[in-house]
């Protein structure tokens, strides 16, 4: 059985042009990356293109984190949240053309009048996250859900979060484990307990346990060793995506060192 492979999320130079990012794909010292459908790296037909060439060069797997800017797919207008499944439906189909091994999205957020509507955000959330399964069938492209961060109004946050989604769905999906927010919440070993069986992708970068600083491995407050640990203890075999954007080759170094 294959153990735990070490990837990179092109995180760290989303502020940097596409160009850019073709460049640093020709450079990184991993086999398998993660690209953003956001921001300068936003993905269309030629972007896709460009992507496939290098990927094809360089042998590399992909996994591809959704957009998230503005999307809220618990959103209370029946309009804009069509409009972001259509949006996140075009990503998806990205996502396919570049043989991408995972698709990695966010929750619903609670808006300014969630108070006036008690648990309408929490079922949107739950028909969105159905279409988008739907939506994932079609393309033949696996996709999961990340738990996010402190102090922003997501609606999946804690683990009690997760085991009521995961008890009202009513059908499977993916975990990705942002161990990063999972810090915020002082909950890093308590996901790996009760969703050992759901983990199927992990989001690794440090911080200070105040805000998702995104710093590099051992920057900050998690302890490596009793998370590296507990992965290795639930029999992980997939990937460990470094998301730090600072101490990138440190971090990288690091976790193969930890993961050995």
């Amino acid at each position: 059985m294959p153990g735990t492979q070490i990837g990179l999320s092109m995180l760290f130079c989303l502020g940097e042009p596409f160009k850019t990012l073709l460049k640093r794909l020709h450079e990184v010292d991993v086999d398998t990356v993660e690209i953003l459908d956001e921001g300068f790296h936003t993905l269309n037909n030629r972007r896709v293109k460009a992507l496939k060439k290098v990927i094809q060069s360089r042998s590399l797997e992909i996994t591809v984190h959704a957009p998230f800017a503005d999307i809220n797919i618990a959103s209370h207008a029946h309009l804009f949240r069509r409009v972001f499944l259509k949006r996140l439906e075009k990503s998806i189909s990205y996502a396919r053309q570049l043989d991408c091994r995972l698709w990695v999205f966010h929750p619903g957020i609670k808006t300014g009048i969630s108070s006036f509507y008690p648990g309408l955000e929490w079922q949107l959330n739950l028909d969105s996250i159905r279409k988008l399964l739907r939506i994932g069938e079609k393309h033949d492209v696996k996709i999961a859900v990340e738990n996010v961060p402190e102090p922003f109004p997501f609606l999946m946050k804690s683990v009690d979060d997760f085991s009521r989604f995961y008890n009202e769905l009513g059908e499977y999906i993916g975990l990705t484990l942002d161990v990063g927010h999972a810090h915020l919440n002082g909950q890093i070993q308590s996901y790996i307990t009760h969703f050992s069986n759901k983990i199927v992708h992990i989001h690794v970068s440090d911080n200070d346990g105040t805000f998702d600083h995104h710093l590099g491995v051992g920057q900050g407050t998690i302890d490596w060793v009793s998370f590296s640990k507990a992965v290795k203890g639930m029999g992980y075999c997939n990937i460990v995506m470094l998301e730090s954007t600072e101490h990138v080759q440190e971090s990288l170094q690091t976790l193969h060192s930890l993961f050995a």
